[in-house]
């Protein structure tokens, strides 16, 4: 799934210049991240997030935190820290995601999901009638416990998701402790999406319906999924009856 960038305004500029600005394009953005999910697993103390100022003259500041599934900033079970740096121009620095004692109380069975967020916060400026833009980057999160550390040459958990036809729709089922994002669907592997469809994250051990019609996949559906690190294999269905399980994966 895309990130998610919010922007917010300190001044005001006649309006065509104001809406220009606000077109801009999200990859403008001073502060970059190294990545596009974090996965922190139990067996480590914490897990580094590598921040970049892109902008090659100021520096800017960087403000971090982290937010429960709801979207309620916390500081337990896990913090981000520092909170606040400077970063200066050109240069990269770090943010450190810590759990806390907090962390006993969650699922040892199962992942649980949070989001990291990411605040630039412009150099103040001299210039009157001047928009400043902070862009922010909002990422996943997922703490994965000690005892579900996946093993790098392990089949990837994704694959053992299944598709249960009900009428002119399909739902999605996984059967692992693991989150699931499905990021396409198509009715061939270099397919286009099928109208109706939105990239959707299905919880461990749950089920959620795939939208688009069941008709349009045609007998052999091909999904795509986000890994760990960003990529978008996609997998081919094999169907019988009103069950279709992953007979074939392909890179994305």
């Amino acid at each position: 799934m895309k990130n998610q960038y919010h922007r917010f305004t300190s001044r005001c500029l006649p309006a065509l210049t104001l809406a220009a600005i606000l077109a801009a394009p999200a990859g403008n953005a001073a502060i970059a991240l190294d990545r596009t999910r974090v996965i922190l697993n139990g067996s480590e103390r914490a897990e580094s997030v590598e921040i970049s100022n892109q902008n090659k003259e100021l520096p800017y500041l960087a403000q971090a935190w982290i937010e429960d599934a709801q979207g309620n900033k916390i500081n337990d079970p896990l913090v981000a820290l520092p909170p606040i740096q400077r970063v200066e121009a050109g240069e990269k620095s770090q943010v450190k995601i810590q759990p806390t004692a907090g962390m006993k109380m969650l699922a040892q069975d199962k992942e649980s999901l949070y989001y990291f967020n990411l605040r630039e916060i412009p150099p103040k400026t001299d210039k009157a009638n001047t928009l400043q833009i902070a862009l922010q980057t909002r990422i996943k999160l997922f703490y994965r416990p000690a005892g579900l550390v996946v093993a790098q040459n392990a089949k990837p958990w994704q694959e053992n998701i299944t598709l249960t036809r009900q009428g002119n729709s399909y739902t999605v089922n996984n059967p692992t402790p693991y989150y699931v994002t499905i990021s396409s669907a198509s009715a061939a592997y270099k397919g286009k999406d099928i109208t109706g469809f939105n990239a959707l994250m299905i919880a461990p051990n749950s089920s959620e319906v795939l939208g688009g019609s069941a008709a349009s996949l045609g007998s052999a559906p091909v999904l795509g999924y986000i890994n760990d690190y960003g990529g978008r294999p996609k997998m081919i269905f094999a169907c019988q009856s009103n069950t279709c399980r992953v007979s074939e994966v392909k890179p994305g």
